[in-house]
């Protein structure tokens, strides 16, 4: 029987950070929580990315995961929209590595080809697809999906490693 690994899903982003909690064993994908954290409408920058800081401290402190994933960030036409996402998403790895939980980061379409098997799959399909293999999932926020889809994304590359390694 396989060892449980908990891991932390991030979808990082300044207005909306979403977070998925999964465990894994093996093959299998049980679905813990998760949700959005939300900075203030109208707060300072700094005042968002510490209250993602904090938001995600207390995930961490509340669920223990073993391991954390991040999405990276894709380019955006904006170069001040990619350099705000860029700092939301150094907090996201910032709080797990103060954890000292191992963090691995994968590209949106690695995200996207794990849970639906197409590298350029829209938010609707992944969404479908985290609550098929999260049946217990519930109604999700589209941040919120794409944080599972990290996490699960995560999940079967562990598992890849572990079977390469034997």
């Amino acid at each position: 029987m396989s060892a449980v690994i908990r891991i932390l899903g991030v979808d990082p982003g300044s207005a909306a950070t979403g977070w998925g909690v999964v465990e894994s064993s093996g093959a299998r994908l049980s679905y813990v929580a998760s949700g959005v954290i939300r900075p203030k409408r109208g707060a300072a920058h700094a005042q968002k990315l510490a209250e993602i800081f904090e938001g995600l401290k207390s995930l961490i402190a509340e669920f223990e995961p073993d391991e954390a994933a991040v999405e990276e960030t894709f380019v955006n036409a904006s170069p001040r929209d990619a350099l705000v996402l860029g700092q939301a998403r150094g907090i996201a790895l910032l709080a797990p590595g103060l954890a000292g939980l191992p963090v691995a980061e994968y590209a949106a379409n690695s995200v996207k080809k794990s849970v639906v098997g197409r590298g350029h799959a829209d938010k609707t399909q992944v969404a479908a697809m985290v609550k098929v293999l999260l049946p217990k999932c519930g109604s999700l926020a589209s941040d919120e999906a794409d944080a599972l889809a990290v996490a699960i994304c995560h999940a079967h590359h562990s598992s890849f490693r572990k079977l390469e390694a034997s």
